[in-house]
């Protein structure tokens, strides 16, 4: 049997707990019996009476849908009066099962007698009916929540988006400027060289869903991209080292979440100093975390001023509001001084690796 299909499916769901509540309760009525010492026959008795109970409060569960949005007090009233009514006709059903049955043919000439055990009754029914309705409103409640966390994770995705498609525009923008300058100069091999390879990157960040991680792998493969691009603009005066494990290599991370550090990099070390400019990639695994530094060997000596001046621009805005978005407060985000000059960037953030994804 599929329970699952029961628990989503809310008709299934009636079904099952209204077969099961009222065996509950025939058996309950069962093992009371057998400290009557009652006879045999008093089986067909009790298994009557929960089948008459179990009839009377299927045309409730139909009536209570159709009052459900009358005023509270208003339906506290109708299940009041609903509740006695089917007990009241489930009492005469149930006494004269009785009488047929225990008794031979007994008849009261008494009709209160019909009307037996009718309160005790009452309060069986009235049970039912605050059950259906705490079961009722919990299932609201499970919706309304359904919906919200729908509705927190369309935004959260939406905020990712944007986050992320912000990127591309600040770094076109720097790189049409680039080759914009290329073209001025003369220096039109360079200039196609660098378009070629601004089309390439473009089309890798397209193509990668801005809400999925990919893993660091892919991500240094996009940064080389941009690395290239960079190269054809300085040459032999931009040096990349990347030192990356193989574990490291699988660790999931927000698509091109390097890119912001690296171009600040270029911008604020490589494009100022006259020697060779340098960028260090390092990724290392620290027990359930990753840890991503670049290094830049910027030409003067990295003091808080410098701090704030770098981290006010939009791609490093950029990479803390995705950062805070995927990992809440599990992260930390640091620009520090470099010896003897120059920046660190640090992130660190929980590891998730892209095998166990996979699995």
């Amino acid at each position: 049997m599929n329970w699952r299909s029961y628990l989503e499916d809310r008709n299934k769901m009636f079904w099952l707990l209204q077969i099961t509540g009222w065996l509950g309760y025939a058996l309950v009525q069962y093992m009371g019996s057998l400290m009557h010492e009652m006879r045999e026959i008093w089986i067909a008795i009790v298994l009557l009476g929960a089948y008459a109970g179990f009839l009377l409060t299927v045309p409730l569960r139909y009536l209570y849908r159709r009052i459900w949005h009358i005023h509270p007090m208003l339906q506290v009233v109708v299940v009041l009066l609903c509740s006695y009514l089917a007990a009241a006709i489930w009492a005469v059903i149930d006494n004269l099962t009785n009488w047929e049955i225990y008794k031979f043919g007994f008849r009261p000439t008494n009709l209160l007698f019909y009307f037996q055990h009718s309160i005790a009754k009452f309060y069986i029914m009235l049970s039912w009916s605050g059950l259906y309705f705490v079961i009722k409103y919990y299932q609201l409640l499970q919706d309304a929540q359904q919906k919200s966390l729908a509705a927190a994770s369309m935004a959260h995705q939406s905020q990712l988006k944007m986050l992320r498609y912000q990127l591309n525009p600040h770094f076109l923008f720097n790189t049409l400027n680039a080759i914009s300058t290329l073209i001025l100069v003369n220096e039109n091999k360079a200039a196609n060289q660098m378009m070629s390879k601004l089309s390439r990157f473009l089309r890798y960040s397209l193509d990668n869903d801005p809400i999925k991680r990919i893993t660091l792998e892919q991500e240094l493969s996009a940064a080389q991209l941009y690395l290239d691009i960079e190269k054809v603009r300085f040459g032999d005066r931009l040096d990349v080292v990347v030192e990356v494990s193989e574990e490291a290599k699988q660790a999931l991370v927000p698509s091109l979440i390097l890119q912001p550090l690296i171009e600040n990099a270029i911008k604020y070390a490589v494009a100022k100093t006259e020697h060779t400019g340098s960028i260090h990639i390092k990724a290392i695994r620290i027990e359930d975390d990753l840890q991503v530094t670049i290094t830049d060997n910027g030409p003067e000596p990295f003091d808080p001023d410098k701090i704030k001046i770098r981290g006010s621009g939009v791609g490093l805005m950029n990479i803390r509001e995705r950062l805070k978005a995927l990992y809440g407060k599990q992260f930390s985000f640091t620009l520090s001084a470099n010896t003897p000059s120059g920046c660190i960037a640090s992130m660190r953030f929980p590891w998730h690796s892209g095998t166990e994804n996979s699995k």
